[in-house]
């Protein structure tokens, strides 16, 4: 993979600023009370006498049409469906058995209640083999939920996907013989779209209120009389698509994975638009098109994800298979302006560094420290890595770790004290810390350089961290540079003990040079790099990294530690190809 193209739809969209910028977080607060007890007042809605009649009408008899499902599912998961097993990140349940009186756990509830394992199915089943599975899941769901609306169940944001992956796997649930069954998958499906009228923008911002109104727009295009909805879902889904994104098409919640996320909702949506031989609406390709770039940015040389914000490092085979179903070429984005990935590349070698503050509070749970962190690859090779994962880790995780992962010190910069640049609360959300980035970028045949700070150390330690990199032409240097540089009325008397991570890709092999300053490190396709470090002690500590199913894997880090006085520190390092 390299950042040239075949073709570019809109060239500006991989233009570089050069000079300065300043870079501020809209905010540190999550919902307010009254947010809350809004959410849940319209939750306790649902189950009153008025939104039971809201949710009456005519019933379809049949779909006008059943659109494709572009991409394919995960096999191991289609193969143990096969075998009875429903399975998602480590937890499995045994579908013969399956108590759905009993709360399912997080991810494996959103996983069940969405539908999305009927992808799962038909990537690895035919319709013969497959229908009476997804059927007899489909029994147990009507009978549990069908008729009462609440919980986890009338989530808005599982009835957008459900929607969608009902009418593209319409074959799977839908082939019965058994009319009353049938009228009662289609009754279900209607209901569910007129509860999505309703409750579609009540979601919160990104991927989930995308998916509510892809929900509405796909009922307005593939359930009879749907005209008017689907002009009414147009309009939501634009609205949702302005407040999910940032303009360079970048998810709010700053989150590679659940960029990923929204690109196959479009997807999915794109191609109820092809049943009825329409085209999607201008607007949404246009942001579909900077959205993939955006995705682009963030991926590696072999095309997997790098690890930010929770989420874990996507498959490079996941990843191709979503744009290439959307249907978009268009190059990597190289300077985001706004969701704060900066990208730069040089031969076989892909440098992503965060540039800007975490998620807002309000806008996103789960957020991470990670700002000036930077994953390193050499082609398919991960040098440099964040250990990621918090979101996407295994149900087997202990909760410690999962938060852990959130921490600065998960991620691949510097530490003091070894607290968290942006503090994280118990509750999960984001407070007080990075609250500006400033950020500067110059590129030449010769390098390409960047110079970034943050001011997340400055009100308990009275330090600005910045970090200066510098990739060469030919990609065989990676030059950095970490400063403490004194700020703000904070002074402490004593020293204040640092730590700089560089935390490694699986599989490479770490040997520490005598004096203490240097190591190195072999790569599994056989490359070696050498590391050398000035102004600190560096040490080789065990480390982990989530892999795109979600598993720990066991590496190490090369930490290089010291102490800033009052006046500051510096710490010089750099890697070099062998």
């Amino acid at each position: 993979m390299t950042d040239q193209p075949d073709s570019v739809t809109d060239p500006a969209l991989d233009g570089i600023d050069e000079g300065r910028r300043l870079i501020r977080l809209g905010g540190d607060n999550g919902l307010s009370l009254a947010d809350r007890l809004a959410e849940r007042f319209h939750r306790l809605t649902w189950r009153t006498p008025l939104h039971a009649l809201r949710l009456k009408g005519r019933y379809p008899l049949k779909l006008i049409a059943v659109p494709e499902d572009p991409v394919l599912g995960d096999i191991p998961r289609g193969t143990m469906l096969l075998e009875g097993l429903l399975s998602f990140r480590g937890e499995a349940r045994d579908i013969e058995t399956l108590d759905l009186a009993k709360p399912l756990p997080g991810p494996f509830a959103d996983y069940f209640h969405s539908f999305a394992w009927l992808r799962d199915l038909s990537t690895v089943a035919t319709r013969a083999r497959g229908a009476p599975i997804a059927e007899y899941l489909m029994g147990l769901w009507l009978t549990a939920y069908a008729d009462t609306p609440g919980g986890i169940a009338w989530r808005p944001d599982l009835w957008g996907r459900r929607i969608l992956f009902w009418t593209a796997h319409a074959p799977l649930i839908l082939s019965s013989s058994d009319l009353v069954y049938r009228s009662k998958v289609l009754n279900a499906l209607a209901r569910g779209a007129l509860h999505l009228d309703r409750s579609a923008d009540k979601v919160p911002a990104g991927a989930p209120r995308i998916a509510a109104w892809c929900g509405v727009v796909a009922a307005g295009l593939l359930i009879p009389g749907g005209d008017p909805r689907r002009a009414f879902g147009e309009a939501g889904l634009l609205r949702a698509l302005g407040t999910g994104l940032f303009d360079d098409g970048g998810s709010v919640s700053r989150s590679p994975a659940m960029l990923l996320d929204s690109i196959q909702l479009l997807t999915l949506l794109q191609d109820s638009y092809l049943a009825r031989n329409l085209a999607l609406p201008e607007p949404v390709a246009t942001t579909l098109t900077r959205m993939v770039a955006a995705l682009l940015g963030v991926t590696h040389g072999d095309l997997g994800l790098s690890s930010w914000q929770g989420g874990g490092p996507a498959s490079e085979t996941q990843v191709a298979a979503v744009i290439e179903a959307s249907g978009v070429r268009t190059r990597p984005l190289r300077q985001a302006r706004d969701w704060g990935y900066q990208r730069l590349a040089a031969a076989s070698s892909v440098l992503i560094v965060d540039a800007a503050p975490p998620p807002v509070a309000r806008l996103v749970e789960g957020g991470c420290a990670s700002t000036l962190a930077f994953e390193f690859s050499d082609g398919p090779a991960r040098l440099v890595v964040n250990c990621g994962g918090a979101r996407a880790g295994i149900a087997q995780l202990p909760p410690a770790m999962v938060e852990g992962l959130r921490s600065t010190a998960a991620h691949s910069t510097l530490t003091i004290a070894d607290s968290n640049s942006t503090a994280i609360h118990a509750d999960g959300t984001l407070g007080r810390g990075v609250a500006e980035v400033e950020l500067s970028r110059q590129e030449s045949e010769a390098a390409s350089r960047i110079e970034a700070s943050h001011d997340g150390y400055v009100r308990r330690w009275g330090f600005v961290h910045r970090r200066q990199l510098m990739l060469t032409g030919d990609g065989r240097e990676l030059r950095g540079e970490d400063a403490l540089l004194p700020k703000g009325s904070k002074r402490r008397l004593g020293l204040s003990l640092f730590a700089i991570r560089f935390h490694l890709g699986a599989g490479v092999q770490v040997s520490p040079t005598a004096d203490g300053l240097g190591a190195i490190l072999r790569l599994p396709g056989g490359a070696i790099w050498q590391f050398r470090c000035r102004g600190g002690a560096l040490v080789v500590e065990d480390s982990v990294w989530i892999d795109a199913d979600g598993r720990p894997v066991a590496t190490q880090q090369l930490m290089i530690t010291g102490e800033a006085a009052a006046g500051g520190a510096s710490v010089s390092w750099a890697l070099k190809k062998a």
